[in-house]
């Protein structure tokens, strides 16, 4: 259950897709506005960037969001890449291979200009064209989220681990043996990370990725008490 009087939505990965995401912000605020009074809490599961055409445009949506309502954001593995990225040419070469070359593009790297650019020079043109709020505002996002009986994280838990002893590389990255867990704890885990096709409702977790940039489809969850329900930006 969710506390008396709290309502929470959850929002899957956003992967740059500030369209589907502008969508889906209109269709939380008209089901919040439907259902009545309550305190709200938004909760956007990670991975705001890559893949997607304009992470640019998705970090700007989020931060002007949670200066207009209680708005909380978990830590991705492609936030994780993007940070290191900016220091690191190893992490640089993989963030590029895992849809990084669109969010660099989203802040103003021409095709030819990326195209041209060794890895070095590519590592300065992202420390000079992306702005250290958009950075900051990334170093701010949490790796998990408690309320009620459900927690939040992006990518899942480890089985049988205190959730105050996780680590977060398992809080962003990990898919098994969390996936395949049959849980018998009370609480339930919502999560991200792991594409499926339609919502994955298990015993102890729920996976709302719907694979946006692929599919055009980004899900959100409802939770208010005992209830729950999905919505969906396509």
């Amino acid at each position: 259950r969710i506390p008396d009087g709290q309502r929470v939505y959850a929002v899957g990965d956003i992967h740059g897709c500030a369209d589907l995401f502008g969508d889906l912000i209109s269709a939380i605020e008209a089901d919040d506005r439907a259902r009545g009074p309550s305190q709200t809490t938004v909760i956007l599961l990670g991975d705001l960037v890559d893949r997607g055409p304009d992470s640019r445009g998705v970090i700007d949506a989020a931060r002007d969001w949670s200066q207009r309502r209680a708005v909380r954001i978990l830590f991705g593995n492609h936030e994780e890449m993007f940070l290191k990225s900016l220091e690191d040419e190893g992490v640089l070469r993989q963030f590029i291979r895992f849809g990084g070359k669109e969010t660099i593009l989203s802040y103003g790297v021409t095709r030819d200009e990326y195209l041209e650019m060794t890895v070095e020079e590519l590592q300065a043109a992202m420390a000079a064209r992306i702005p250290s709020e958009d950075l900051d505002f990334m170093r701010s996002f949490e790796d998990m989220i408690v309320i009620g009986d459900y927690i939040f994280v992006h990518a899942g838990i480890r089985p049988g681990v205190e959730l105050d002893s996780q680590a977060p590389a398992d809080l962003r990255w990990i898919r098994e043996p969390f996936l395949s867990h049959v849980s018998q704890d009370p609480m339930c885990v919502v999560h991200g990370h792991t594409i499926t096709d339609a919502p994955d409702v298990r015993a102890g977790r729920v996976g709302i990725d719907t694979g946006a940039y692929a599919s055009g489809r980004l899900t959100a969850i409802g939770l208010e008490g005992a209830e729950r329900w999905f919505l969906e930006a396509q």
